[in-house]
């Protein structure tokens, strides 16, 4: 007994003597905290919806969500990374004017990309209905749920800002309570027997309203940290990092744009090549799995910022530190999580109905192989960007996005919701695996050179 406690103080101890993690602690806790309430709300969420509509009309929410959600993400330049990157180099060297131009034109650029995203929103909703939902009736519906876009107009510059300015708190506090409202509202709908118009339509003021929120805040936390006037800096102050700027957010778009057309499209390519029965199944089985890896998700968020930071200074041993500390800190929670999911997870799906078993059950077990690893491991990224390798996960990620979708014509018409999941495994475990050992060993060779960089 004493041996368990002196391990439990140990750990302890590796955690919350460090100011450094104990930061990311602080930082994952607000964040943690919101997204397992978040998330426990989208369970109940999951819960009304698929007891309200049925296994299609669950497959039908999430083929209207995702549809407009991921034209949106395909057009959007993802400027989170890139702001909280570049605004640390700008800001470490006290060019708060570039720090400025930087934001400004993150954000003229998203709400560029909003506004062409809304365009083919609108003009593909009839394609989509056909294509995905295998109901032309639907086209509205795909349509009315695409102004969720509109008003994501520079959500993921003003995101950035915020994780950089250290408002993790705020951020946490708005995502409670987006998902607190689509919970009452899509409660309201399941209580007063509404129609799938009524789900539809509280996902999209709860998308609304998170958006629009993080937003305005962004713009305050802009305008005390460079004055009223911060939007006038010029873009012309950017000229000399340019390329650079150019090459680090195609890059990273471009890694992005794998993950959407292969990890999170896979609603709509099960829709495609099965049907929206098929996709019910593995919507509940993913929103159980998300539950998993929602809690750990944060940590990518904060660890990152950290690291850039370390390796900006060089300190390879605080990197080090952080990533051991995250792993053990993900496998704390990750593999308990994963073993209870193994011993209930039939009597979980079983509460959003027992139209879902055995199905989806079988998912949840062939998802749960890819999410440990994926959860546990969570950082496999995280180094090789402030490395300057953004392209090194993009050419991975391409060869698996070209192997699952190879995969998705052999399986998905066969094999449905677990072919979906089978193949979604098997993609975190070839990413994770090359992307970790690619970090560890970069990581290696910068520590190996520290005099030669300091002089470059």
């Amino acid at each position: 007994m004493s041996s368990i406690l002196r391990w439990i103080s140990a750990l302890a101890a590796r955690f919350l003597d460090n100011p450094l993690f104990r930061r990311v602690i602080r930082n994952t806790g607000y964040l943690f905290s919101a997204q397992t309430i978040s998330a426990a709300m989208s369970f109940g969420q999951g819960i009304f919806t698929a007891r309200l509509l049925g296994v299609e009309g669950a497959g039908y929410v999430g083929i209207i969500t995702q549809f407009s959600s991921n034209i949106n993400r395909l057009i959007s330049s993802r400027m989170a990374e890139l702001v909280v990157n570049y605004l640390g180099k700008f800001t470490a060297n006290g060019s708060e004017r570039q720090a400025a131009a930087l934001f400004k034109a993150a954000a003229l650029v998203e709400i560029a990309g909003s506004a062409l995203a809304y365009f083919l929103v609108v003009a593909l909703s009839p394609l989509g209905a056909v294509i995905f939902a295998k109901n032309e009736s639907l086209a509205g519906l795909f349509a009315f749920y695409g102004l969720s876009v509109l008003a994501n107009l520079m959500y993921e510059s003003a995101t950035g800002l915020l994780q950089f300015y250290n408002r993790f708190r705020v951020i946490a506090l708005i995502t409670v309570g987006q998902s607190a409202l689509t919970l009452i509202l899509i409660g309201l709908a399941f209580v007063t027997s509404q129609s799938l118009r009524a789900v539809v339509t509280a996902y999209l003021v709860g998308k609304i309203a998170l958006a629009v929120s993080i937003s305005l805040i962004a713009l305050w936390q802009a305008r005390k940290v460079w004055g009223a006037g911060w939007w006038r800096a010029p873009l012309s102050l950017l000229k000399e990092s340019r390329r650079e700027l150019l090459h680090f957010g195609v890059s990273t778009n471009l890694s992005g744009t794998l993950k959407l057309l292969t990890r999170d499209s896979e609603i709509l390519w099960l829709g495609a090549f099965s049907t929206p029965l098929q996709v019910g199944f593995y919507k509940i089985a993913r929103a159980i799995t998300n539950f998993l890896m929602m809690p750990v998700t944060p940590l990518i968020t904060t660890t990152y910022r950290e690291v850039a930071r370390e390796i900006a200074d060089r300190a390879w041993a605080n990197v080090r530190y952080l990533l051991r500390s995250g792993t053990i800190l993900a496998a704390i929670y990750t593999v308990p999580a994963s073993i209870g999911l193994l011993l209930f997870g039939r009597w979980v799906v079983g509460l959003y109905g027992t139209d879902f078993l055995p199905t989806s059950y079988t998912s949840l077990l062939i998802l749960l192989v890819g999410v440990i690893p994926v959860n546990i491991l969570f950082w496999n990224q995280v180094v090789l960007l402030p490395l300057g390798m953004p392209q090194f996960p993009t050419q991975i990620q391409f060869v698996a996005a070209v192997l699952k979708i190879l995969g998705t014509f052999l399986l998905v018409p066969f094999w449905g919701a677990n072919g979906m999941a089978l193949l979604l495994s098997g993609y975190f475990i070839l990413t994770t695996g090359i992307l970790v050992g690619k970090s560890l060993r970069e990581l290696q060779k910068a520590e190996l050179r520290p005099v030669e960089l300091r002089g470059a």
